[in-house]
């Protein structure tokens, strides 16, 4: 799919994969006022990641707004722009088994007003089928976040496969605070 050679690690290796993903989120400038998380998009029968992405990897998005990019909209961009495709379309050309590898769950509400995104996840109609998160969303910016029931509700299972990383990933996304 790239022209460059993408990491594979064995199908279901959730520990490799999400060790992978948190080795993207430090690459995020520490802040006080957002998390450095960490994203693979991932073709689930193959063990491909095919896209990757840290919080304010691009330092504007869409709109040309600053710093507003999270790790999971990263990796959406890097595909859009790898096909020459908006964002919205995508879809067309991912694999139907896509995973998604977050190590913080992804977000159900923006105080920039940005798209959440739960959003852009469910706008890829159905290609992530599976969401593994590292850690939830602690309440810092957005008191509840309910994005793992969002994407519940509409037919995306939500897993937590590596709990026991907790203190690690919540190390990871709070440096800056």
């Amino acid at each position: 799919m790239c022209s460059r050679t993408n990491p594979v690690f064995a199908v279901g290796d959730h520990e490799a994969f999400m060790e992978f993903a948190l080795i993207q989120a430090p690459k995020s400038p520490p802040a006080a006022n957002k998390f450095c998380v960490g994203a693979i998009l991932v073709n689930a029968d193959s063990g491909e990641v095919l896209s990757t992405g840290f919080s304010v990897e691009y330092p504007q998005d869409y709109k040309g707004d600053p710093g507003t990019t999270h790790a999971e909209h990263c990796c959406f961009i890097k595909i859009a722009d790898e096909h020459n495709l908006p964002e919205e379309r995508i879809h067309e050309v991912l694999p139907a088994n896509m995973a998604l590898y977050t190590t913080m769950e992804p977000c159900n509400g923006r105080l920039s007003g940005n798209m959440t995104c739960v959003t852009r996840i469910l706008r890829l109609k159905s290609t992530i089928r599976n969401v593994y998160v590292g850690i939830k969303e602690p309440g810092t910016f957005i008191a509840d976040n309910d994005g793992q029931e969002r994407l519940e509700a509409n037919g995306i299972k939500v897993e937590f496969p590596v709990e026991h990383w907790r203190d690690r990933i919540t190390k990871v996304s709070m440096s800056g605070h």
